[in-house]
């Protein structure tokens, strides 16, 4: 997550998160109900339910996943397993203290006693973060079941033994790592014991822990926007962390160690500040864990007894003179409550490009109590169109409050100031190469529409030229300035129009730019492009076109480039095709269609009288069983193929016909083969006898 150096561009991004942060809440809730998203009914871990439920109630998100039932039923099992490790133990306890399960005290006595053991025998850090925090955890769930530590002080120690010179903790003694997110997990474990401790811990060890606090903050590292954070610089890679993740990690531990500590920690409010800054200008991360840990940290910002932030923001950071905006500020903390009562002094407001000359200056904004806003009635006369750099300091009217907020010395905040610029004298000439005499000159209207038509060979040229002043007559260079000649077969040439003071000209010599234009006579559209982020009235117009006649091309010449198809064209809906059907033929009369049927059924009659006349009987149908049935079958199939016949005359297609056929076709050909392999063996029989 680094950041390059400053400039005007990094304090916009920064100003930008921040804006949109004002509004953290409505902006998170769709963005965190999408990341935590339930799989039937429940999250993959206690530690990511923990996530999820946590997130959703400092959003104050209602409609949530409902996963009560299948989570605190997980939440029973857990606590009530003598296997569970101390990561599980301490999420679940996490969570039941979000859900409220019904967990019998008894369950919360079964576990004590072992959490107390580990956190007695401990040599690792997160042994003792999970125990303790378990620990600290079920004395607030179960009032009754008393888990304080008798030798806290021994605790305290052991832990404290694991910290190092420079304010960063290892996370055993048997790593000589050491690690910035492991002193966050120290910072909170060790707030816990001084929570738990019976006695209470020596104050001088408090007091020495305290100052590794400010040690740490001694390596805090800061961005040229005033952000500052914490980086891991441990070298395992299996026990590295991204700054989110450190910096989230420092400040959930400095804060719970704040709450349950009755001196002050000496930390600038500027770094107190400076962290919530970070976390704001994160954006909205896309990782579940990323996601909880700002939200969490900006949480334990949001009311901490070191220091409160207040930020400053802008609902708006572009204004129009044209429409007479009014410069608003809001002061609000990290999750959006509203600030003490304060004033917002506008102390500087300058021109990015000119620091020295100040348009503003000591200038106190007014208060709307109603919409919570601090506005400036109006902008001065003598302000331009511009990007500026404006200078904020709030001053808060309570004493005593600057020891409970951070506010920061002074806040920078781009402002980019927008305007109608002015855009006169503007004409298009056709110039002789040789006199520079004016063969052709047309005025334009560049506010209106334009549609010239000029002519011009080789050996002339073609100047346009045109003035741009801000509203304060000023001279103004826009950020784009081009002039676009486009040929009838889509080649195009573009020029950048050169300025000196208000004047913007550009003179294309058509004899230097015969190879340029790949010696391609014909027609040219023309059309002006001027654009910039403070012009109101940016414009792409098209002037009109220029006739060009210009020399056939040398054997060598260049070719212009082939011109990329159009997608459009190439994948864009085809032109519909109208078919025109044939129509229908005369069908006969209906006495000749029938005569026609008779004559199809008569020699089916006449197969059946000829069988009658041959004396057609049964005596050699076979009377046993199996050859029977072969008999019986064949018959059957030579009716499904009769039938077939029918229901291909009637609806079936010549495929299908012939797919069924083919199936008829093999089974007949079994049955009779077996049928008529019985009839030759009894008259093979018959005969021998």
């Amino acid at each position: 997550m680094a950041r390059s150096p400053g400039g005007f561009l990094v304090v916009l991004i920064l100003t930008i998160a921040i804006h949109k942060a004002a509004s953290i809440l409505d902006s998170h809730q769709p963005v965190a109900l999408e990341l935590f998203s339930p799989v039937h009914g429940s999250f993959g871990s206690l530690e990511e339910s923990y996530d999820a439920l946590q997130t959703f109630q400092i959003l104050g998100i209602e409609k949530k996943p409902d996963i009560s039932d299948t989570t605190c039923t997980l939440v029973s099992k857990t606590l009530g397993s003598s296997s569970s490790s101390l990561k599980d133990l301490f999420y679940a306890l996490k969570v039941n203290g979000i859900l409220k399960c019904d967990i019998d005290e008894e369950v919360f006595e079964g576990i004590k006693s072992r959490l107390q053991s580990v956190s007695n025998d401990a040599s690792s850090l997160l042994d003792f973060y999970y125990s303790i925090g378990s620990l600290a955890l079920i004395k607030e769930q179960a009032s009754k079941v008393d888990v304080l530590l008798t030798d806290a002080d021994g605790i305290f120690q052991s832990i404290k033994a694991l910290s190092q010179s420079d304010g960063r903790w290892r996370y055993s003694s048997n790593n000589p790592e050491s690690s910035t997110y492991a002193a966050g997990v120290a910072f909170e474990a060790l707030a816990r014991v001084v929570a738990l401790a019976s006695p209470e811990i020596d104050q001088s060890r408090i007091s020495t822990l305290g100052n590794d606090i400010v040690k740490l903050f001694d390596s805090i590292e800061k961005y040229d926007d005033g952000a500052f954070y914490f980086d891991e610089k441990i070298v395992d890679a299996r026990e590295h962390h991204g700054p989110l993740s450190t910096t989230a990690s420092v400040v959930q531990g400095l804060t719970a160690f704040a709450d349950v500590t009755s001196g002050s920690l000496n930390i600038p409010g500027d770094k107190i500040l400076g962290l919530a800054k970070f976390f704001l200008s994160v954006g909205i991360p896309g990782d579940a864990k990323d996601f909880f840990n700002q939200v969490y940290s900006l949480a334990c910002l949001e009311s901490n007894r070191v220091s409160i932030p207040l930020i400053l923001s802008l609902p708006a950071t572009v204004l129009s003179l044209t429409k007479n905006d009014q410069l608003k500020v809001r002061v609000n903390t990290v999750l959006g409550s509203s600030a003490p009562p304060l004033t917002v002094k506008l102390l500087q407001a300058f021109s990015s490009s000119s620091k020295n000359a100040f348009i503003i200056e000591n200038q106190e904004l007014k208060f709307d109590p109603e919409n919570a806003v601090h506005f400036l009635d109006a902008l001065p006369e003598n302000v331009d169109v511009g990007n500026y750099v404006f200078v904020f300091e709030i001053l808060l009217h309570d004493p005593e409050h600057e020891k409970i907020y951070a506010t920061g010395s002074r806040t920078r905040v781009p402002i980019i100031i927008t305007g109608v610029i002015k855009v006169d004298t503007a004409e298009i000439v056709i110039l002789d190469s040789d006199l520079g005499s004016v063969e052709t000159k047309r005025k334009l209207d560049l506010a209106g529409e334009n549609d010239v038509s000029l002519s011009a060979n080789h050996l002339q040229k073609l100047r346009l030229s045109f003035q741009l002043a801000t509203p304060l007559g000023h001279a103004f260079k826009p950020h784009q300035a081009f002039l676009k000649l486009k040929h009838e077969t889509k080649v195009e040439h573009v020029f950048v129009v050169g300025s000196s003071g208000k004047d913007f000209a550009i003179v294309l010599d058509f004899l230097g730019l015969v190879e340029k234009f790949f010696y391609l006579s014909g027609r040219y559209d023309i059309q002006l492009t001027v654009g910039d982020a403070v012009m109101e009235n940016s414009f792409l117009q098209a002037l009109g076109h220029v006739e060009l006649d210009l020399p056939e091309p040398p054997e060598k010449a260049p070719r212009p480039p082939p011109q990329p198809v159009d997608s459009y064209l190439r994948y864009g809906p085809k032109a519909e095709i109208a078919h025109i059907f044939r129509a229908p033929e005369k069908l006969p009369q209906e006495q000749l269609s029938l005569a026609f049927l008779g004559l199809t059924i008569l020699p089916l009659i006449v197969f059946l009288i000829g069988l009658l006349r041959l004396g057609v009987n049964l005596k050699n149908f076979p009377t046993s069983v199996v050859p029977a049935t072969f008999a019986i079958l064949f018959h059957l199939g030579l009716a499904a193929v009769l039938l077939l016949y029918v229901l291909f005359w009637w609806k079936l297609d010549l495929f299908t016909t012939l797919k069924i056929l083919g199936l008829l076709g093999v089974f007949l050909l079994f049955v009779g083969h077996r049928l008529l392999s019985h009839l030759a063996s009894a008259s093979a029989k018959l005969k021998s006898a």
